[in-house]
């Protein structure tokens, strides 16, 4: 049975990933059709055909290796100084763009010359190279705001779950109490496992971060504190006491290793599935794309610890970067969590939806290939001709954005290489969300 939920997962994650890459290449052409670009073919994966039909001037697909998706526009590059396709010279480099020059032309067809890309304005062409990480972000925006509202998500509540007998410094890093311990604040107010509580010194909540704020902020003063207990609201007494305590950041994360002094109760919270508000649900999104990017600029620094976790004896730290082989196999390892099934429905859903966070993040990147690479050619261009314009210069005309792909060659050279190294380590030492 765990095989099959396993499988289920996989599964799931598969679909969830066709479907992203779909949508992606969907903003693509939806764009490129309404500017009068003609595009030819509109395909997810890669690889050969397993199946197509052609609906008016586009043939829309599947290929075998649903490790992403395309669509061919007519033109992606302009035409050669002389406005010819250039012949083809014996440099590599050289060989480079004049193949790209080449495939941009491939399909052109009579009464074409109005519908090439390079021809579009260079407003028009941001849009529709925007259109498809856009795509992926609204993708991800939605799914957050399913599971966030609809759903819930784990985090620790006002509910007490356990209290300690003593005051003990976070950094001493133990839990056995010493005769030279003081007492709690929280075991001499008579708190008790289970204990809700519902206000603390007057103020009422039910948020854990506001209540954890409002205990540190207020050391050496007693506070009245009430709690809902088996229904009864019950008002206990606590002395708060100075104590060392593991530092928060400014979203309420505990930032590991670093300790404050502030104010201390002494008990541990329970943990439950919270539904978010939709102010809550914005904030904790604006947080994970800030650790996106955080996660995102630290990569070149990841691939050693990901080359010794892959080849050698290294761990595989929890948030390592992982590939679609990982992430399908945490997709399956999610269905066979001994969880509700609503939970493991919200966890593949936040997989999908962390999954398209990062496509969009990722392809925003200003490099070729990536569609961030044309975005920065298409603005570079407007820049160069607006400024022709003021200073009275003749128009420069488009920026041939092929002469850059020796650049897109080495970046995507770089791309595979860790693409095989992530792979490699997703294999014989993948991230295990248990």
């Amino acid at each position: 049975m765990t095989t099959l939920l396993f499988i289920l997962g996989i599964g799931v994650f598969a679909v969830g990933l066709l479907v992203s890459i779909a949508w992606h290449e969907l903003g693509h052409l939806s764009t490129a059709k309404l500017f009068g670009i003609r595009v030819p073919q509109y395909m997810v994966g890669f690889g050969p055909t397993i199946f197509s039909r052609k609906k008016g001037e586009t043939e829309y697909g599947i290929k075998a290796i649903p490790f992403g998706g395309y669509i061919r526009m007519i033109g992606m590059f302009p035409p050669g100084p002389d406005g010819r396709l250039e012949a083809r010279s014996t440099s590599p480099w050289r060989g480079m763009i004049e193949d790209a020059r080449s495939a941009a032309f491939e399909e052109l067809r009579p009464g074409d010359e109005n519908r090439l890309f390079y021809t579009r304005q260079p407003w028009k062409r941001v849009i529709v190279m925007f259109a498809g990480p856009f795509m992926n972000l609204v993708l991800a925006v939605g799914l957050f705001l399913t599971v966030l509202m609809g759903f819930g998500i784990s985090q620790q509540t006002t509910t007490v779950s356990s209290v300690s007998q003593c005051v003990i410094a976070q950094s001493e890093n133990r839990d056995t109490c010493e005769k030279s311990d003081a007492a709690s604040p929280a075991a001499a107010a008579g708190l008790k496992a289970g204990d809700k509580i519902v206000s603390f010194d007057g103020v009422r909540t039910d948020e854990w971060n506001e209540l954890s704020d409002l205990i540190r902020a207020n050391p050496g003063k007693e506070v009245p504190i009430v709690v809902d207990r088996d229904g009864e609201e019950v008002t206990l007494r606590a002395e708060i006491v100075a104590n060392q305590v593991a530092k928060k950041d400014s979203s309420g994360q505990i930032v590991e290793g670093e300790y404050v002094t502030a104010g201390f109760l002494g008990f541990s919270a329970a943990t439950g599935i919270v539904k978010q508000d939709f102010g809550s649900s914005v904030t904790w999104m604006g947080d994970r794309v800030g650790d996106a990017v955080d996660s995102l600029a630290a990569l070149p620094s990841r691939i050693p610890a990901l080359w010794d976790a892959a080849f050698g004896d290294g761990e595989r730290e929890a948030d390592s970067p992982m590939g679609v082989v990982g992430a399908a196999r945490v997709g399956g390892e999610i269905f066979t969590l001994d969880v509700p099934a609503t939970q493991q429905l919200a966890m593949a859903l936040m997989l999908v939806a962390g999954f398209n966070l990062s496509l969009f993040l990722f392809n925003m990147l200003p490099l070729l290939p990536l569609d961030g690479g044309h975005i920065a050619g298409a603005l570079w261009e407007s820049l160069r001709r607006n400024l022709a314009k003021v200073l009275r210069r003749p128009d420069p005309g488009p920026f041939d954005v092929a002469k850059l792909m020796p650049v897109a060659y080495v970046v995507a050279g770089v791309f595979i290489c860790f693409t095989l190294l992530v792979l490699v380590a997703d294999v014989v030492n993948p991230v295990r969300i248990s």
